[in-house]
């Protein structure tokens, strides 16, 4: 049985980006290997300053995973912060990162790019990620094609710890879906919350319409054959078999073929699909002792492990002065 890990931000309204990107792979997880998640609100801070929106977030988020079928009694849930330790170990492992390994991370390239302040969590952002693996034993990490760069970054970070101090930390590997690689937004671009291009799963149901309706689309005459290569088919293909794509695709290459017939039908499926979660949704949102009771059972958990990782690195690095010399 494999450890698997990964970790969602609470930084808004979880949206169809996060769902096939990591959180539906995560729930498959669940029924055969050792599952690790939570919601990365220490991350959160280097976007969002307001405590109210922050907490709020934070609690939403874990109530949208559960509601998708997370289990928490099958898996170890919980919220970041609950487990400090994260934060020492962040410290620990930042002494042995290249400064430029983190220059050239194209996450934060791309952050800036957007407009976002340069902080130094924003900077950092890859050690932090970095601890929130190696501190829980990960071996495989579910992310998506923008995330790989901080899994290779990762294990440069266990291998240069293990090398410098002996074996501590396992060397985690990416697990990265080859059919889903990239979300598209509503705009073609990847589906971030950053970019304010995303389709939230638990809105209501006139807003969620309306940005299915606003996918954007091209200029073809509809007596012409439309491109599969685009935000639209991408989104649309996401729910469907392969024979139901190949389908979808010779309707895209037949003449006639209206857009906006297409983006009612997504929207269709997408609220058939997710009509259950959202009974669920309503159910915990009602009942969040119960959320909060389960999260708080995961992060004991979680802490026994953080504190065993910890004490072999705080060991390895000379940091525990007193073993030996009482």
């Amino acid at each position: 049985m494999k450890r698997v890990l990964s970790g969602i931000q609470p930084t808004g309204d979880l949206h169809l980006g996060n769902y096939f990107g990591m959180m539906s792979r995560m729930i498959k997880y669940q029924k055969e290997n050792d599952l690790f998640c939570f919601i990365v609100n220490y991350h959160a801070l280097t976007t969002i300053q307001d405590k109210k929106l922050l907490a709020e977030n934070t609690l939403n988020a874990a109530i949208d995973f559960m509601a998708l079928g997370l289990d928490p009694d099958r898996s170890t849930f919980w919220i970041q912060s609950d487990v400090p330790q994260v934060c020492e170990s962040t410290w620990l492992l930042s002494n042995i990162v290249n400064v430029g390994a983190l220059d050239r991370a194209t996450s934060y390239k791309d952050k800036l790019a957007k407009g976002l302040t340069a902080n130094v969590g924003l900077y950092s952002y890859p050690i932090l990620m970095a601890s929130d693996i190696l501190l829980f034993g990960g071996e495989i990490v579910p992310v998506g094609k923008d995330q790989k760069q901080h899994i290779e970054i990762t294990r440069d970070i266990a291998f240069r710890f293990n090398q410098t101090y002996g074996e501590t930390f396992i060397v985690p590997e990416p697990d990265i879906e080859k059919t889903n690689q990239l979300v598209p937004g509503i705009d073609g671009q990847k589906m971030s919350k950053s970019y304010g291009n995303t389709i939230p799963i638990f809105g209501d149901e006139k807003s969620v319409r309306k940005k299915f309706m606003s996918i954007v689309t091209d200029s073809t005459d509809i007596d012409k054959p439309k491109s599969i290569d685009t935000a639209l088919f991408q989104l649309y293909a996401l729910f469907l078999s392969d024979n139901e794509k190949e389908e979808l695709a010779n309707r895209f290459k037949t003449p006639g073929m209206r857009y906006g017939d297409i983006k009612q039908e997504l929207y269709d499926c997408f609220w058939a699909q997710f009509s259950p979660y959202r009974e669920k949704r309503d159910y915990l949102e009602k009942h969040k002792y119960h959320v909060i009771q389960k999260l708080n059972e995961g992060s004991q958990k979680a802490t026994v492990i953080a504190d065993s990782f910890l004490d072999k690195a705080r060991t390895a690095m000379g940091l525990n002065y007193g073993e030996n010399n009482v």
